[in-house]
């Protein structure tokens, strides 16, 4: 499908290309796939320069919407996850979110995705948790890698309820909230263990496609670490972005 012409304001103009192909994409007018004219037939349809095409071109391949398929040649493509819950969580830490308003989100969609992953998962799914159990395991001590095997456990989980709307909607929750474990640990030192009997039964309950199981030992896994921050010292009702600044000087302290 061609793409529309429209001609702009030459004020902030990369920014009006960029949003001006976004919205025939996110329209439906441009599709995956669909190839987009040259810089300079783009640059006469919309009135401005190949360099401010350039640019919003650019802007555009940054957060997925299009790639390239040779040096000069572009088509629309559909962000990946990662690309999407990045500008969502840019966005939180920019609201200045707290740990609570995070929090009181995951206690509903992670326990959910963890009913959707007994119901939905596959052997790849379950082939992949079990891997990153083992991975946590052997990581006691290590808080930043403890971090990462935390969050990639529950994108996995997200991914096996093979719900998108579900794994696009947890996803920017989960990086923010989840940044507080590797210095819980040290002044938790059950935490780890807590953390890997949690993660055991929810796999478990998984395998045995076992919803309600795999829910209950999730919320359950949610709730304790909100018992943990309390237990530390941290703060509920402050931007989170802030307080994990602090949590990481506490940490190598």
């Amino acid at each position: 499908m061609p793409l529309k012409p429209k001609p702009l304001r030459v004020q902030h103009a990369y920014e009006q290309v960029s949003t001006e192909i976004e919205t025939q994409i996110l329209s439906g007018a441009l599709k995956p796939g669909d190839r987009l004219p040259g810089e300079a037939e783009m640059a006469s349809m919309f009135h401005v320069n190949r360099s401010t095409v350039r640019e919003g071109i650019r802007r555009l391949e940054s957060e997925g919407f299009v790639r390239r398929i040779s040096p000069r040649k572009m088509v629309v493509s559909i962000p990946r996850m990662a690309e999407l819950s990045s500008r969502q969580t840019r966005a939180l830490s920019m609201l200045e979110v707290t740990f609570d308003e995070l929090w009181n989100v995951a206690i509903a969609t992670e326990p959910l995705a963890a009913e959707l992953a007994a119901r939905h998962a596959d052997a790849a799914d379950i082939a992949a948790l079990d891997e990153i159990q083992k991975d946590l395991m052997a990581a006691q001590g290590q808080g930043q890698v403890t971090i990462e095997i935390d969050t990639k456990f529950h994108s996995r989980v997200a991914a096996a309820s093979k719900n998108r709307v579900l794994q696009l909607a947890r996803e920017p929750i989960g990086f923010l909230l989840y940044r507080g474990i590797g210095v819980l640990i040290p002044k938790l030192p059950q935490a780890m263990s807590r953390q890997v009997v949690a993660h055991h039964h929810v796999i478990e309950a998984i395998r045995a496609k076992d919803p309600e199981t795999a829910r209950t030992w999730m919320a359950r896994h949610i709730d304790d670490f909100r018992r943990g921050y309390i237990h530390a010292g941290l703060p509920l009702d402050e931007p989170i972005a802030g307080v994990a600044s602090r949590l990481v000087e506490l940490g190598q302290a």
